[in-house]
């Protein structure tokens, strides 16, 4: 015979989920991880528009069209990240990525010959967004005790 649930009992509100999301929120709310999230921001805007400051050439429209893309995402996933504090922080891996992204880049992608303007800003802000974001995850794993 089967046995049924109620809604009380469901795993949202579980006492360790609800522990967990607490720690996640102490440790989001520390000057460290907001200041490692306002720079990890600021980052992507500028992967988003680098293909204009810096001058991209007509052979690498690819990888501007991608540093837009990439931007972007970084920008919009710091920010989600930010505001959902505790549910998204499962997510602060793919910023890391994203950082490595970039600075492969310059390499994987066929069909463009980039200047060394344009992989030295793609290697500087993949890198920054690559150690922002395992500040961001070091932060949510500290121990109870430092956040």
């Amino acid at each position: 015979m089967a046995t049924q649930h109620s809604l009380d009992t469901s795993m949202a509100h579980h006492p360790d989920i609800v522990a967990l999301r607490d720690r996640f929120d102490r440790a989001a709310g520390t000057p460290r991880a907001q200041v490692a999230e306002g720079l990890m921001v600021l980052a992507g805007g500028y992967a988003a528009i680098s293909p204009w400051v810096i001058g991209f050439s007509g052979s690498t429209t690819p990888l501007a069209i991608n540093d837009l893309i990439v931007g972007l995402s970084i920008m919009a996933m710091t920010l989600i990240c930010a505001d959902s504090r505790g549910r998204m922080y499962g997510m602060a891996w793919v910023a890391p990525a994203m950082g490595a992204w970039l600075i492969v880049a310059n390499w994987v992608m066929n069909g463009i010959n980039p200047s060394t303007g344009t992989m030295i800003s793609n290697i500087v802000v993949g890198a920054c967004v690559l150690l922002l974001g395992a500040a961001v995850m070091g932060v949510t794993t500290m121990k109870s005790d430092q956040t």
